[in-house]
């Protein structure tokens, strides 16, 4: 078996974390009792380019027992935990291609070795896999069926290939699911971006001005912490209905040219490119804190830092300094890359559970599929949602009320009124 990791010695302490996360990972857990028995992915070949975190180790086990054959690459060069990949390789069998720090240039390698593997549905984190496949190994299209992704970033990627007739299979967006951004982008983004900050930093967040960059789903959840933990919130926007959201959620709404002056620190969770630019770092108070927890490191124009910059050094693991022009420090996070998953350990498995069921479910449904979707972007069925959010609610004991037959006729009628 093929595979590309740091030291699989690691194995013994992954296995035991994996073991960890998967004891708050009940409806995975539950789905991968069922595979054991249906073995509903048989003969499937999967190439995933996701986290590899104790989380996405639990869900390539669920792959593996539904009896898919499961190949595994990062979709981000600082996320991979790299015992969780050891253990996967020594423990599961599943042939891994991650290393946490790994080069640009053995990142895209990784990606081209699990598409080597010919895979019929593609699971993505970003859509690097899908895009590489598209523009690179055309050859391998006529072999895949479906696939899935898992974040907002990707999901904004497939979307506009769709639209330009780019986009060569049909892709559910798990991201979209209301089990998956409601609670995996809010809760788990929140806390596990105030975490990546605190461990790269150990500063205190109480009184401090922190500057959350996008309102939508990310940027909910991590204003949100943020408050918690005493800072003062400013968020930034370039959508009118989600800053009078924010405003009316209670935070301090300006452009980011005004905030870039105020911010103690700073977090980009938008999806976009360039959102803190080089005439912004050049605002900041001196000793100010940049972060991004957007999925890829272009939130923050990391080049027109550099043009400006006289010195760097590293101070902390993950906390590079850069001494400006003016004189002034700003100090950047984890290469500008995610910084929940590259200084701390990413989502709660608790969150997770959520996310990859919805990723587990969804292969399924396109694998039992009778008649193949058309070529586009599709959101995950809500029989699905449903499905996991009850299942979760079970997990953690507790009971809803259900509609009476006379509630289900009102609600389906027209002419029932006052």
């Amino acid at each position: 078996m093929k595979y590309d990791i740091k030291d699989i010695k690691l194995a013994n302490d992954g296995a035991r974390r994996i073991e960890w996360a998967n004891q708050s990972m009940p409806v995975l857990n539950r789905i991968r009792d069922r595979f054991k028995k249906e073995k509903p992915l048989k003969g499937i070949r999967i190439g995933a380019c996701l986290h590899v975190t104790t989380e996405t180790a639990s869900l390539m086990q669920t792959l593996k027992t539904g009896g898919a054959k499961v190949f595994l690459c990062a979709s981000n060069p600082l996320s991979t935990q790299d015992d969780v990949a050891a253990s996967l390789v020594k423990n599961n069998k599943i042939p891994v291609f991650a290393i946490k720090g790994e080069t640009n240039k053995t990142y895209y390698k990784h990606i081209h070795t699990v598409l080597d593997a010919g895979p019929h549905y593609t699971m993505d984190d970003g859509a690097d896999l899908v895009s590489i496949l598209h523009s690179e190994r055309n050859d391998l299209i006529k072999n895949v069926r479906g696939g899935t992704e898992e974040t907002t970033t990707g999901i904004i990627r497939l979307k506009s290939m769709a639209r330009e007739g780019i986009l060569q299979y049909p892709i559910i967006a798990v991201n979209d699911a209301q089990t998956k951004h409601f609670f995996d982008n809010r809760y788990g983004t929140g806390q596990s971006t105030i975490d990546g900050i605190i461990r790269s930093t150990n500063r205190l967040l109480a009184g401090s001005s922190f500057v959350v960059c996008g309102y939508g789903w990310c940027g909910k959840g991590l204003a949100m912490r943020a408050r918690g933990m005493g800072a003062n919130v400013i968020v930034t926007e370039v959508n009118p209905v989600a800053a009078l959201e924010a405003a009316m959620d209670g935070f301090t709404l300006m452009p980011i040219r005004k905030a870039a002056g105020i911010g103690d620190f700073f977090c980009t969770v938008t999806g976009n490119i360039n959102v803190i630019r080089k005439n912004h770092f050049m605002l900041m108070k001196d000793g100010a804190i940049i972060c991004n927890s957007g999925h890829f490191n272009v939130e923050l124009d990391l080049d027109g830092l550099r043009e400006i910059t006289t010195t760097t050094k590293t101070l902390r693991p993950h906390v590079q300094e850069h001494v400006l022009k003016n004189g002034r420090r700003v100090n950047v996070l984890a290469e500008g890359r995610l910084i929940n998953l590259a200084s701390a350990e990413g989502h709660p498995s608790s969150v997770m559970d959520m996310s990859f069921a919805n990723q587990a479910l969804s292969i399924e449904h396109m694998v039992k599929l009778k008649k193949p979707l058309a070529r586009d972007v599709y959101p995950v069925p809500e029989k699905i949602d449903r499905q996991i959010a009850k299942e979760k609610l079970v997990s953690v004991g507790i009971t809803i009320d259900k509609l009476t037959g006379e509630q289900k006729k009102y609600l389906a009628s027209w002419d029932l009124g006052t």
